[in-house]
C-alpha cells in the first residue's frame, strides 16, 4: 500500500526551519545600567535638560576659541580617520545586503585530452570511431548559487554590519567631543600662561624698583650689602619666571595649532583669562539622560549587538546548511559546433544539504567562545556606564571646591597686596627692613600665579563637565 505524501508538507518545513531560525541563539538583551538618582556633588532634581544639550558654539562663546574648535573639527587628522572609518563601516554594510542574492558566475573552458588506448576512455573512443583519439570539451555556462538563510546567519551578518556602522558614527561623536574638550582646555591653559607672564613681567619691575631703593640706602651706608644681593637675588628669581612663561606658551601655541590639524603657530586671543566666565548654576540633568547622550556608552551598547550577531553566525554554522545550485549554458566535443543551438544547449539544477561532521568540536569551541565574549561586553557596557558617572561627579566636585578655593585665593592675593604696598612704604620711612619688603614681593607672586592657575582649573572642570556630559558633538 502506497502511502500519500502531503505535497505541502516541505512548506510547512520550511517555515518551521523560519521559525526555529530565531531560536538558534538567544539574544542578550542590553543590561539595565545602575544609576543614581542625581550624581554626587549635584543638587537633587528631575530635570532632564542639561548643558549637555546645548551647542557648543553657543557654550563655547569666545570667537578665537570657536576658531580653534572649528578648525580642530574639520582638520585633525583624528577626526578625518574617524571619517574615514565611517565611509568604510558603510560600504561593508552595503555590500552584506548582497549575502541574500545568489552568487552567479560566467565560466568558460576549452580542454583536450588524448586518453590512454588501454583505458575506458581510450576503448570507447575506439568502439565509436569518432576518427580521433583526443576527446576535446568547449563549455560556456552560467553557473549560480544560492544558500538559504535557515538559521538567521546571512540576518546576524546584516546586524553586525549595521550596528559596525553605527559604532563608527558614535565613535566619531565621541572623538568630536575630546576635540572640543581638550582645545577649550588647551586654550584656558595659554590664557593662564598670558596672565603669569604679565604677573611675573610687573614682579620683575616691583622688585626692580625695590632694588635701586636698597642701592640708594647702601650708597647712604643705611644698609649692608647683604641687603643687595638678597633684593637682586629676588630680583632674578622673579626675572627667571619671564622665559620660563614665554617657552611653555610657544609650546601650549605649538600644541593647539597641531590639534587644530595645522602647522605650529602662534595662537589669536582676544581676551584675558579673567573675563572668561561661565553661568553659576550648570544644569546637569538626571544619569538617565546622561547615558543616552554619551557616545562612548552608546558606542558600548552597539557593541553588545555586534556580540550577540557574533554569537547567532557563530550558532549557525553548526547547523546544516541548504544550498541550490544551477548552471545552464551550451556544450560541445568539437567547436566548430559549439554554439550550434539548441543542440549544444545544457542544463543542471541541484539542492544539497551539508552538516558540518568532523569540525563539530571547532565550531562548538567558536560558538562557546562567542558567548564568553559576549559576556565580557555586557560587563564592558557596565563599566563605561559607571566611568561616565564618576567623570560627572568628578568633574562636579573640582568646580564646587575650586570655586571655594578662588574666593580664599582672592581674598589671600588682595591682602597680600596691600601688605606689598604698606612694606615698601614703610621701609621708604625706615619703619620696616628690606627682608619685609622682599618677604611680601615674593609672597603676592606666588598668591597671584596662583590664582590665575585656579581660575584656569574652573574653565577646564567646566569643559570637562560638558564633554562628560555628552556635550560637544552638536
Amino acid at each position: 500500500m502506497k502511502r500519500y505524501i502531503n505535497p505541502y508538507s516541505f512548506l510547512i518545513l520550511a517555515a518551521v526551519a523560519f521559525v526555529s531560525a530565531c531560536k538558534v541563539s538567544k539574544d542578550v538583551a542590553t543590561p539595565k545600567a545602575e544609576l543614581p538618582a542625581n550624581f554626587r556633588n549635584a543638587a537633587a532634581t528631575t530635570d532632564s535638560s542639561s548643558i549637555a544639550d546645548i551647542q557648543w558654539k553657543n557654550f563655547f562663546t569666545d570667537v578665537a576659541l570657536q576658531k580653534l574648535i572649528d578648525s580642530a573639527i574639520v582638520k585633525n587628522y583624528d577626526m578625518q580617520i574617524a571619517v574615514k572609518n565611517i565611509d568604510q563601516a558603510q560600504l561593508l554594510f552595503k555590500q552584506v545586503k548582497w549575502n541574500y542574492v545568489p552568487t552567479l558566475g560566467l565560466n568558460v573552458t576549452a580542454n583536450t585530452n588524448r586518453p590512454s588506448d588501454n583505458s575506458l576512455t581510450g576503448l570507447s573512443i575506439a568502439q565509436y570511431n569518432i576518427g580521433t583519439k583526443h576527446v576535446e570539451d568547449y563549455s560556456a555556462n552560467l553557473a549560480l548559487s544560492w544558500e538559504a538563510d535557515i538559521w538567521g546567519k546571512i540576518r546576524n551578518q546584516s546586524r553586525e554590519a549595521l550596528a559596525q556602522y553605527l559604532q563608527t558614527a558614535e565613535a566619531k561623536k565621541a572623538i568630536q567631543t575630546n576635540i572640543v574638550a581638550n582645545v577649550s582646555q588647551g586654550y584656558y591653559n595659554l590664557l593662564m600662561l598670558d596672565a603669569q607672564l604679565d604677573i611675573a613681567k610687573k614682579n620683575v619691575k616691583l622688585n626692580d624698583s625695590t632694588l635701586r631703593i636698597i642701592r640708594l640706602q647702601y650708597d647712604a651706608g643705611q644698609v649692608t650689602s647683604l641687603a643687595v644681593q638678597q633684593a637682586d637675588a629676588q630680583l632674578q628669581a622673579a626675572a627667571q619666571l619671564v622665559p620660563q612663561f614665554e617657552r611653555d606658551v610657544t609650546v601650549q601655541e605649538n600644541a593647539l595649532s597641531i590639534l587644530a590639524g595645522r602647522l605650529p603657530d602662534s595662537i589669536e586671543r582676544n581676551t584675558t583669562l579673567n573675563q572668561i566666565s561661565f553661568p553659576e548654576t550648570l544644569a546637569t540633568g538626571v544619569p538617565s539622560e546622561m547615558v543616552s547622550r554619551r557616545p562612548d556608552v552608546k558606542s558600548s551598547e552597539l557593541a553588545l549587538t555586534i556580540a550577540n550577531a557574533k554569537v547567532g553566525i557563530a550558532k549557525a554554522q553548526m547547523y546544516p546548511s541548504l544550498s541550490i545550485t544551477a548552471s545552464g549554458g551550451v556544450n560541445s566535443f568539437k567547436s566548430s559546433n559549439w554554439f550550434n543551438l539548441p543542440a549544444s544547449l545544457f542544463g543542471t539544477v541541484a539542492g544539497g544539504i551539508a552538516q558540518p561532521l568532523l569540525q563539530h568540536k571547532q565550531l562548538s569551541t567558536q560558538y562557546k567562545v562567542a558567548e564568553v565574549e559576549r559576556e565580557k561586553t555586557v560587563l564592558q557596557f557596565r563599566q563605561s556606564v559607571l566611568n561616565a558617572v564618576g567623570e560627572v561627579s568628578d568633574a562636579l566636585v573640582k568646580i564646587e571646591k575650586l570655586k571655594a578655593e578662588q574666593s580664599i585665593a582672592v581674598n589671600r592675593v588682595k591682602t597680600l597686596q596691600q601688605a606689598t604696598s604698606n612694606a615698601s612704604l614703610l621701609f621708604k620711612n625706615g619703619l620696616a627692613n628690606y627682608l619685609e619688603v622682599i618677604t611680601a614681593q615674593s609672597n603676592v607672586l606666588q598668591g597671584e600665579l596662583e590664582l590665575a592657575s585656579i581660575k584656569r582649573d574652573q574653565l577646564s572642570a567646566t569643559a570637562e563637565l560638558y564633554r562628560s556630559l555628552g556635550g560637544g558633538w552638536k
